[in-house]
């Protein structure tokens, strides 16, 4: 059966009319909903720490920042847009306290309520839309007059027009433009961190840094590594992107397309059955226990690793290469926080 998508004529933004949102963080998903909704039309309120270093940027963007239990006190929508191992002391502690009964609480992430780590009053509504792309790109699309795509679900509807608000708010920050699927808060939960772990960030890196090293390790120049590794990976996803495999394949040469079919199994042999494994740890909420666990104790083994990465000679090759193609825009990562030296990417002081 053919999944359905809803596009702007499938969304009502009269089932946001007269309300107000509260976008609590402004990080990379939170900046780019509070403007993309300003833009639409919806009054839109930020809620922040007071100490927040997001503060200036909201208010310079024109945006009304208010305290984040002030925010949630004047809100009929709550998006919680910070990172998913702050959301829960976040709830406890300022949005609980200050969600009036109706109001709609939304998540672009399903990882806090499919782990019960933030339980909602019966009272409320309940419902997410996740855009399937970062929070600078959502903002960037949106001005050029397209969307990015999403996926939307309720868990709780305590008004029965929860599906309307969930579906104004997806339309709201431009998604309705290209198309957003019904989907559940565990479905989406749990098919985003196989698709991070497995492929898109995990798989991909470890692919990559495997085959540097292969070939450095054969002899090879490492900046030739380099381009034959990472830098040309764009070029054939940006054709998967927009044809398709079979695009791609039609694109590249007869040897290349050859070698897919043969070489492609043998390199990735067993990683299905490992993709399996991962799968179960997430569904099991190992995974998530693992990683709540880091967090709780200091964060101390998630450093390590960033730094361990962080160094691979990969990285530091790369970064000499891109320096000198300014035309790429590249952008130096220091001490965990994205500096871009082209020019800025907005929204990077913090994930999702």
């Amino acid at each position: 059966m053919t999944a359905k998508m809803y596009y702007d004529n499938d969304a009502d933004p009269a089932a946001l009319e007269g309300q107000t949102v509260a976008v609590i963080g402004y990080g990379s998903q939170g900046h780019a909903h509070a403007l993309n909704l300003r833009d639409s039309g919806v009054n839109v309120i930020v809620g922040l720490a007071p100490g927040s270093r997001s503060r200036p940027l909201a208010e310079a963007a024109g945006l009304r920042v208010l305290d984040t239990g002030a925010a949630v006190t004047a809100a009929d929508v709550v998006m919680i847009a910070v990172p998913d191992t702050a959301q829960k002391s976040v709830y406890e502690t300022d949005i609980a306290p200050n969600l009036r009964p109706g109001a709609l609480l939304m998540f672009a992430h399903g990882f806090n309520i499919r782990f019960g780590r933030v339980r909602p009053p019966a009272d409320v509504d309940v419902g997410m839309v996740a855009p399937k792309g970062p929070g600078h790109l959502l903002r960037s699309v949106y001005e050029q007059g397209g969307g990015v795509p999403a996926l939307f679900a309720v868990e709780q509807d305590a008004s029965g027009i929860a599906r309307a608000r969930v579906l104004a708010y997806a339309r709201g920050i431009g998604s309705t433009r290209a198309g957003v699927l019904e989907t559940t808060f565990k479905e989406e939960t749990e098919t985003d961190l196989f698709g991070e772990q497995a492929l898109l960030c995990g798989g991909v890196s470890a692919l990559v840094k495997a085959a540097f090293e292969t070939l450095v390790e054969a002899g090879y120049q490492p900046e030739l590594a380099y381009f034959e590794t990472m830098h040309e990976l764009k070029l054939i996803v940006d054709l998967m992107y927009r044809g398709g495999l079979n695009f791609m394949r039609f694109s590249v040469s007869d040897t290349a397309e050859y070698g897919d079919y043969v070489s492609g199994p043998r390199v990735t042999e067993g990683a299905k059955a490992a993709m399996k494994d991962v799968l179960a740890d997430i569904q099991s909420g190992a995974f998530a226990t693992r990683w709540i666990a880091v967090q709780e104790a200091g964060g101390a083994e998630f450093r390590e690793l960033r730094e361990r990465d962080r160094n691979h000679q990969i990285e530091q090759v790369g970064a000499d290469l891109r320096a000198k193609m300014p035309f790429l825009r590249p952008v130096v990562v220091d001490a965990g926080q994205a500096q871009a030296v082209a020019s800025a990417v907005p929204g990077q002081e913090g994930p999702r």
